[in-house]
């Protein structure tokens, strides 16, 4: 089994007929029929069926397809790679970032990958953490910041910084120096819904201990809830870095939640089905290097 034989394979697939994939391969209908024969016996299965509307895989030769183009691509991303190595890297990386991140990143990540990479382009799709997720496991997004995501064989997570979770009140109250866990429950909240990270970490937190919560709101993001807490409506639960956002130093007073503390957790994430390009990489770098605790 060759490359080219597998290139021939999934050219028939994808067209549904010898002819036509022979035509877009430039090549005799005889040739691609007979390397695709000679895959078979090597193989020892059927591949490929006549119906009446042209040819489609067989229940192997859809095994083998998801296989041929993982290996198609990765040679094809092989000899990019080495073309690029003495060259600068060019082409398209697309970065996943939540919008808490984006506001205070895009400036000098755009900056420094224009330096670094002036050939190349860099797309910022900004979102929560979970539809950034599924975008890298469906290919939409080749690397991602992520906050707790859940754990998948499908992407590796790379920890870059766990941050201390909060109490934040309007301007006014009397905090404590620390904020127990049950007497989170004094405090009317307003909250990001069911499935965002923060949510998750005080229900897997909160939960077991059975202590309640008065949560008088739910919002998609973190800086719509530190706008709440600005305008005195309710306290929040958020990350140390999500004061950064205040639209008015001092519109806001916060303590440390604890014992135990409770953290959360930023992580580079990439796809594991196929290796990263040059760009992507070098991407990657960038990102390791950036300031996230200021």
């Amino acid at each position: 089994m060759d490359l080219r034989q597998l290139e021939y394979f999934v050219a028939v697939v994808e067209h549904g007929s010898f002819s036509r994939a022979a035509a877009r391969l430039n090549l005799a209908q005889p040739s691609v029929s007979r390397q695709i024969a000679v895959l078979e016996e090597e193989l020892g299965q059927r591949l490929l069926e006549r119906t009446g509307r042209g040819v489609s895989p067989t229940p192997a030769g859809q095994t083998l397809l998801a296989h041929a183009r993982t290996m198609l691509n990765a040679s094809a991303q092989a000899l990019s790679d080495l073309k690029q190595m003495d060259a600068e890297p060019a082409g398209r990386v697309v970065l996943g970032l939540p919008h808490r991140l984006a506001m205070r990143l895009c400036v000098p990540l755009i900056q420094a990958f224009r330096s670094r990479f002036p050939r190349a382009l860099l797309s910022i799709v900004e979102g929560l953490s979970l539809p950034l997720r599924e975008g890298l496991v469906a290919g939409r997004i080749d690397l991602a910041l992520l906050f707790d995501p859940a754990p998948t064989p499908l992407l590796s997570y790379e920890p870059l910084l766990r941050e201390r979770m909060l109490l934040v009140a309007p301007r006014g109250h009397r905090l404590p120096a620390q904020v127990s866990l049950a007497s989170l429950a004094d405090f009317p909240l307003v909250l990001p819904g069911t499935h965002n990270p923060i949510r998750s970490l005080l229900d897997a937190v909160l939960l077991p201990r059975r202590i309640p919560l008065q949560i008088v709101a739910e919002v998609g993001a973190v800086h719509s809830a530190l706008a709440v807490v600005e305008n005195g409506l309710a306290c929040s639960v958020l990350p140390d870095s999500a004061l950064q956002l205040s639209t008015e130093p001092g519109r806001v007073v916060a303590a440390p939640i604890g014992p135990p503390a409770m953290h959360n957790r930023l992580v580079l994430a990439m796809p594991k089905s196929q290796p990263a390009s040059r760009l992507v990489s070098e991407t990657a770098r960038l990102l390791r290097a950036m300031k996230y605790d200021r």
